[in-house]
């Protein structure tokens, strides 16, 4: 019966252990692997451990009550009282739906080996300890339980269970599970590190044996993606060329790119390079080695792990700084930033709307039926383009394509269809008609507030009930809260509703709206995204409804 009991408590314990682990590894994978990253969210999100921490100090104190109880209370009060909670509790977090589930990449599977082999050396100390026992006298027991075990009322005292400690060593590592995630992340880095530089230096050796290849490295706070798929579409039309998938923008990302995909007919290879941190880009070009480079914009994004713009500056110019001069920096002459250290660049062509550009966009015509603009070069020859992208905005990083590929000898007039025949990027102001009066404008990848000021001039071509959707910006640092709410005083001079997604999140912006002396009648605060879709689809309106979804936090925020 003891036996059973201890037995019941460790088994139970290493089920909640495999299912609370798997919820702490999905965190740490959307977090990049990133220890420190991951320990910031952790503080962020303390109200996650809550449950945990309240059941594991019940269990500590019914240990110590476990010393003073009877024979039924030590056996079943551990179980049901610490055990059933934590167990629920895990189920909880694997019923949830999650947009991006746990990949079980090989890392993870390391990291899972060293995880559990921490997770032993807690049951293999537990295991030694119960060879200990704690006894109790017999008149300690009621004539209930003398009688059920069949006890002699010679015997003095009776055996009633393992050491304590045994216990209590298989809940800590239950409760410790949330630390012992990243710590064995910490332990596999040195393996994780060498595991990366064979696979890096493969890939290098990849790109060395392939000397026609032309590589250009294209960054920025936001658009490097949509300038990845522009650009491609335009050098397409006349090379063989290959770029970095979806958002494989990083080392690793990089790497497999090259060593899956690359093969000698390719002529160009257009590297889409992020950062989080300084000296990010400068490993990526270290990778890549690129020929050329894009700079597509600088803003403030990412502040919580850059900690300043300055630091943002200089980490998005390292892909400046690898070019040798014999190649060429492509820079959004638009931007602020980007424009104080052109000069500092003698091999820099910029590009954009303003005068003063090398390639400029003049005469923008835009509509909500697409976008038409002319380019000028830099020897006076211009050319008149049209589009179905949506905004002005993306006049800048088409026109940045179109410099690019110009330059590579295509004649600007044989660059007109492929500009005609450009679709939005998936997640960036992609228009979805879905049929009964209502369009989607999907804005949701990794908003940013020049993104979010776009998108609201782009929901305002439309003449229609224009209603926004957004959960708002992250990881903005310590500007985060007055971007926001600088977020919801512009929205409310565009949309005739919005909808929040999260009260907490979304404060800021509602204070915004609020402010700006907004109806607030028309302002709703959601609990989800389908709690936002379902307001939205019972708004009654006589005008087509045009529904702006910008931005869709990832699952850990």
């Amino acid at each position: 019966m003891i036996t059973i009991s201890y037995i019941l408590f460790a088994i139970c314990s290493l089920i909640i252990i495999i299912m609370y682990s798997i919820g702490e590894f999905h965190m740490l994978q959307l977090n990049g692997y990133k220890t420190p990253e991951h320990s910031w969210w952790m503080k962020k999100n303390l109200k996650r451990y809550a449950l945990p921490t309240i059941v594991y100090v019940t269990q500590w104190i019914l240990f110590a009550v476990m010393l003073v109880s009877d024979v039924f209370v030590a056996l079943i009060g551990p179980l049901i009282c610490t055990l059933i909670p934590m167990f629920g509790y895990s189920i909880a977090i694997h019923r949830k739906k999650y947009k991006k589930p746990l990949v079980y990449t090989a890392r993870v599977k390391r990291m899972m080996v060293t995880f559990f082999i921490l997770i032993a050396i807690f049951f293999a100390l537990s295991i030694l300890l119960s060879k200990g026992e704690h006894t109790i006298y017999l008149e300690r027991i009621s004539n209930e339980f003398k009688n059920e075990f069949n006890y002699s009322d010679s015997y003095s005292k009776v055996v009633w269970f393992r050491n304590p400690l045994s216990y209590i060593l298989i809940a800590t590592a239950l409760y410790l599970t949330p630390i012992l995630v990243p710590l064995s992340n910490l332990i596999n880095k040195p393996v994780e590190k060498a595991v990366q530089n064979w696979y890096i230096n493969d890939a290098k050796k990849i790109l060395a044996s392939c000397p026609d290849l032309h590589k250009v490295g294209i960054t920025g706070s936001y658009g490097k993606t949509s300038m990845k798929f522009y650009l491609s579409e335009l050098l397409s039309s006349q090379y063989e060329t290959l770029k970095t998938p979806e958002s494989f923008n990083t080392p690793m990302g990089v790497t497999i790119t090259i060593r899956r995909d690359l093969k000698p007919t390719h002529q160009y290879f257009i590297c889409e390079m992020g950062a989080r941190r300084v000296h990010e880009i400068k490993e990526l070009c270290g990778i890549a080695n690129p020929h050329d480079g894009i700079i597509t914009s600088v803003g403030p994004q990412h502040l919580e792990t850059f900690g300043s713009i300055e630091n943002v500056v200089n980490t998005k110019f390292e892909l400046a700084d690898s070019i040798s001069a014999l190649g060429k920096v492509y820079l959004n002459g638009d931007n602020e930033l980007i424009r104080k250290k052109a000069p500092d660049y003698p091999n820099a062509i910029t590009y954009g709307l303003q005068e003063g550009n090398d390639w400029r966009a003049t005469d923008v015509s835009v509509s909500d039926r697409g976008t038409e603009f002319t380019v000028t070069a830099p020897d006076g020859k211009s050319c008149r383009y049209s589009t179905k992208l949506l905004g002005e905005h993306n006049v800048q990083n088409l026109l940045g394509a179109i410099a690019y590929a110009a330059d590579t000898g295509i004649p600007m007039e044989k660059l007109v269809l492929p500009v005609k025949r450009i679709a939005a990027v998936p997640h960036r102001l992609q228009l979805l008609d879905k049929g009964n009066g209502v369009t989607f404008i999907d804005d949701a990848y990794n908003s940013n507030p020049s993104g979010c000021r776009a998108a609201l001039a782009v929901l305002g071509l439309f003449d229609a009930c224009r209603i926004l959707v957004t959960p708002g910006m992250v990881e903005l640092g310590a500007k985060q809260e007055e971007l926001n709410y600088e977020f919801g005083q512009e929205a409310s001079k565009a949309c005739d509703y919005i909808v929040l997604v999260g009260k907490k999140q979304t404060e800021p912006i509602y204070n915004g709206i609020k402010d700006s002396g907004y109806d607030m009648s028309k302002v709703y605060v959601a609990d989800s995204l389908n709690d936002a879709l379902a307001k939205v689809n019972a708004y009654t309106t006589d005008k087509k409804k045009i529904v702006l979804l910008e931005n869709d936090l990832p699952d850990n925020y």
